[in-house]
């Protein structure tokens, strides 16, 4: 892959004084036009060998565009908080929102890459993450984000010369170190690891591009005039790039609730003494020494007025309000509309010894969103696969994941509406969308169903509970919750 790129390609003076103004003009207002439009995001990833003039290409586009609409972001090892959370985290919140430019100096390529060149990982790991990292890239772009990847590359003599020549100007040696030099000797392990990780993941709507970095004019250049094709051709397309069409998912039964004994109940005397045995031992986990090294994160779903708030707070009551926090999820804001829908999620990811708690959820994408025609039949079936995966993301990062699908019958929800109607200081839960949302039931149905039998994985399972009587559920809530935690903290 690298051969073409071992040889010294040049561009001298003259042409550099020639196309430059030029490349410098239609790259500032390709990028204004972007700005305006507001319809695409565009993601670059600078990658490459030690010396091979990253920083100054870095510098270089920063230097051509206008620094309002473009924002570069520099990836080293991962600090405390960022090694608390999924791998993917730090990068998912940074980034660029419809109609921005972002620049990736390190990405989620250099951890694999290293790791493995280094022999600190095994061929199947360097797999395993180039898999995720393939899904992250084609969920992106299916979500309007135009990647483009850069490696900069140098031959093993080129490397040479370019960390002698940096260590030998005092200006520049502080940029070559031991782990630099270190590195070089492993030269013929980083290229060969490289080379696969390219060849494995570059694709259609996310390529990447070898460019020789010897010579800094030549470099520039290149970077320069892919940049400028690609943003001329998002501007060019009437909708955002929507990635590759995901495969039609076959029906499901369709009877996900069904079987649910809505008759099941909870007399008072039984429900508190139920009430402070299971916020007890859910306070003693949420204590314990075991759980500073994990996070729990919990999701509640289910039909208006099932009763999702009173069993939040009877959760919460157990918990220490430091360590715990509600999210509360409704339509997205302006803000949150310009990102991929679970860039909003992805911010809210507790750390270790935290809880977050969400009321509703990324489920969103495959409930409402399907329902009501926000999102297209191609983006919600896609979408199951992603939040598989995004939950796959949050478990191995140590989080306990624990959803739950508060469910009641028609008759019983309306007359939960009626009595809210009545009583003054519920009057303000009811309003116009939940009597529309009421109306398409059935369609509603459907989408719990599919969501349901497609994202209950074994390590992520939905639990379906029987809310018609709210006692019974608060503590079905509440014994999960103990049960999902005794599990994954080993007790």
């Amino acid at each position: 892959m690298f051969e073409a790129a071992d040889a010294e390609h040049r561009c001298s003076k003259a042409e550099w004084l020639r196309e430059e103004p030029t490349l410098r003009e239609r790259l500032l207002a390709a990028q204004v036009q972007l700005g305006q439009q507001k319809r695409s995001a565009v993601l670059v990833i600078i990658g490459g060998v030690d010396g091979a003039g990253k920083s100054e290409v870095v510098h270089q586009l920063n230097e051509w565009m206008d620094p309002r609409y473009i924002q570069t972001w520099a990836f080293g090892d991962a600090g405390e908080e960022e090694r608390q959370r999924p791998k993917m985290w730090r990068f998912w919140r940074v980034l660029p929102s419809q109609g921005r430019i972002g620049i990736f100096y390190g990405s989620w390529y250099t951890q694999p890459i290293v790791e493995r060149a280094l022999g600190q990982a095994t061929d199947a790991e360097l797999d395993h993450a180039l898999g995720q990292i393939r899904d992250l890239e084609q969920m992106l772009a299916a979500e309007g984000v135009q990647i483009l990847k850069f490696w900069l590359h140098l031959s093993k003599k080129q490397q040479r010369k370019r960390l002698k020549k940096l260590e030998a100007d005092p200006d520049t040696r502080w940029r070559v170190g031991a782990e630099d030099w270190r590195r070089f000797k492993r030269y013929r392990a980083f290229r060969e690891v490289s080379a696969e990780a390219l060849r494995l993941t570059s694709s259609s709507h996310a390529p990447w591009t070898v460019v020789p970095g010897l010579c800094p004019r030549y470099r520039a250049l290149a970077v320069g005039r892919v940049l400028l094709a690609a943003l001329e051709q998002v501007l060019a397309q009437t909708t955002p790039f929507a990635g590759p069409a995901p495969p039609v998912l076959p029906p499901t039964s369709g009877g996900a609730l069904v079987g649910l004994d809505l008759r099941l109940k909870l007399g008072k005397a039984r429900y508190e003494a139920q009430l402070e045995k299971w916020q007890g031992q859910l306070a003693l986990l949420a204590r314990s020494k075991r759980f500073r090294e994990r996070s729990l994160i919990t999701v509640f779903e289910g039909w208006d007025a099932a009763g999702k708030g009173s069993a939040i707070r009877r959760v919460t009551a157990a918990l220490d309000a430091r360590y715990y926090k509600i999210i509360p999820v409704a339509a997205p804001s302006e803000e949150e509309r310009a990102q991929p829908y679970l860039w909003r999620f992805w911010r809210q990811l507790p750390r270790h010894g935290q809880i977050a708690v969400f009321d509703r959820s990324w489920y969103g994408r495959v409930l409402v969103e399907r329902v009501e025609g926000y999102c297209s039949p191609a983006d919600w079936q896609r979408a199951c696969g992603e939040i598989n995966d995004f939950e796959a993301q949050l478990i191995s990062a140590g989080a306990i994941l624990a959803k739950f699908w508060l469910q009641i019958s028609a008759d019983e929800q309306l007359r939960r509406f009626e009595e809210r109607q009545q009583i003054a200081y519920k009057r303000f839960k009811i309003t116009d969308e939940d009597w529309r949302n009421r109306a398409r039931r059935a369609d509603y149905e459907a989408a719990v169903s599919d969501m349901v039998e497609r994202c209950s994985t074994r390590a992520a399972p939905w639990t379906l509970v029987e809310a018609e009587d709210k006692r019974y559920a608060r503590i079905r809530v509440l014994k999960t919750l103990v049960e999902r935690l005794e599990a994954g903290l080993g007790e």
